[in-house]
């Protein structure tokens, strides 16, 4: 009975040390944070984006395009954001500023500024003044459907690396692959 009592006072004691998960924003530590998915730096907030996950762990991402691209292999992004995740993105119309988050699911996003990684959509908390605007999830579909300015923008940095040919194989090589994923 000592034993019973025993382990149900140290269930009872670990339970309780069960701390509730912040999905508030986190702020870049721009020395060191950088894309889950490209791996470059983040340095510009207007166009980065974090997930959390229910185990209160970060994911950054320098575009929402690489966001997409997490998501689209969906094994591992389940696994990842068990039953809970939330996204946050920056709103395009302000800098590096930490208040700089928006919810990324109730955002209004527009297409084709140059964004960090080429992908072209940015993010609003206020409905901005243009023709087109997507919802979260309809930019998502949309960067898994090829529309995004990827290939113009590989076709430009390959340009800056004709030079350089080991650099400029790697990136013939993403735009045969992003060509591929529009055919």
């Amino acid at each position: 009975m000592k034993k019973l009592t025993l382990l149900l006072g140290i269930f009872i004691l670990l339970s309780s040390c069960q701390k509730e998960v912040d999905f508030n924003a986190r702020d870049i530590n721009f020395d060191r944070d950088v894309c889950f998915i490209c791996l470059m730096g983040l340095t510009d907030q207007r166009y980065n984006a974090q997930s959390i996950n229910e185990y209160g762990e970060v994911h950054w991402y320098d575009d929402i395009g690489c966001l997409a691209e997490e998501m689209r292999d969906t094994v591992t992004w389940n696994q990842w954001k068990g039953n809970k995740v939330r996204f946050w993105i920056g709103d395009a119309n302000k800098g590096n500023d930490p208040s700089n988050w928006i919810d990324a699911e109730i955002a209004f996003y527009d297409y084709g500024k140059h964004t960090p990684m080429g992908y072209g959509y940015s993010a609003y908390a206020d409905k901005p003044e243009t023709d087109s605007i997507y919802t979260f999830e309809q930019v998502l579909l949309r960067i898994n459907d090829g529309k995004t300015m990827r290939e113009a923008f590989i076709q430009e940095k390959m340009l800056m690396m004709k030079d350089n040919p080991e650099k400029l194989k790697k990136l013939e090589e993403k735009l045969e692959k992003e060509h591929n994923k529009n055919n």
